[in-house]
């Protein structure tokens, strides 16, 4: 496999024919939408949730999830777009940011849960791993589109990225570091784990889905923060960081929060002692004169 990464030098274009063409990224998104489809719907109906429940929240999450994602992306590069604002419609170029679908995801599961009278974290767990797994699937497109690789490498697993593509500051580099290919297999890992916790959880009946949403967003973020490190596409940035990295800290530490304050709220830490009854009290006094 590393070979082929090594000396394969991808097309964007998956087939052209009389005018017309499909792209590998278009085709790994779709792949991906239909993965996680098909778990959804495994995992909703081990919750006995009803099927055409998931086919209709999934009609409403493609449609909101690629806008949001496109959206947080053309904010992103709002300099860019402002000089081509035509641009802004390519989506078949590559542009889809994972923190806009996802803030755009949630917002629409909790809509359609409020409007269908659903459990939004059940709804919400059921999802995450297909969610993980839709994103391992779909950043195969920007290996064919030649975007978001890292930093130049000589590690034999180096992919060789065509001049017109590269920065300026690496024009005389061939080889850069395939940080597609670490997200995907990052995001392989944790739907593995995803997946064995929402079995577990159908499995015992547990009600607190919400811990395994937390669990992917911390997931994905700390998986994110890393590999902002190595990437070299344009991205505003903050105080030595990356935006991504910005956006994945204020995730972790929110789902922190979150988790201090259910447990304080379960009574994890130790209440004030309630004062003694106006009785107790009385019959104290009566003892100790």
């Amino acid at each position: 496999m590393f070979d082929l990464l090594h000396n394969f030098e991808p097309s964007a274009t998956l087939i052209s024919f009389s005018g017309v063409q499909i792209y590998w990224y278009g085709m790994f998104i779709v792949a991906g939408i239909l993965a996680s489809l098909s778990v959804s719907l495994k995992l909703a109906k081990r919750s006995q949730i009803p099927p055409e429940k998931v086919f209709d929240l999934a009609f409403w999450l493609i449609i909101f999830g690629i806008l949001g994602a496109r959206v947080y992306h053309v904010f992103l590069e709002f300099g860019y777009y402002l000089e081509k604002p035509l641009d802004i419609i390519k989506i078949w170029q590559g542009g889809l940011a994972i923190h806009g679908g996802i803030i755009a995801g949630l917002i629409t599961v909790y809509f359609f849960c409020k409007k269908q009278s659903l459990n939004f974290w059940k709804i919400s767990a059921i999802l995450t791993p297909g969610i993980a797994l839709a994103q391992a699937i779909g950043r195969w497109g920007n290996y064919f589109n030649q975007e978001l690789f890292g930093l130049p490498t000589s590690l034999p697993w180096g992919i060789p990225i065509d001049i017109m593509k590269r920065p300026h500051a690496f024009i005389s580099s061939e080889y850069f570091h395939p940080t597609f290919l670490y997200e995907s297999l990052g995001n392989l890992l944790i739907f593995t784990i995803l997946l064995i916790l929402v079995f577990n959880f159908i499995k015992k009946d547990r009600k607190n889905y919400q811990y395994i949403v937390i669990a992917y967003l911390i997931m994905y973020s700390i998986l994110r923060f890393s590999l902002e490190f190595i990437r070299i596409d344009r991205t505003p940035t903050v105080m030595g960081l990356r935006w991504p990295q910005i956006a994945s800290i204020v995730i972790i530490l929110a789902s922190l929060v979150y988790l201090i304050w259910k447990k304080q709220k379960k009574g994890g830490i130790m209440p004030k002692a309630d004062p003694l009854p106006e009785k107790a009290k009385e019959s104290q006094a009566e003892n100790e004169s």
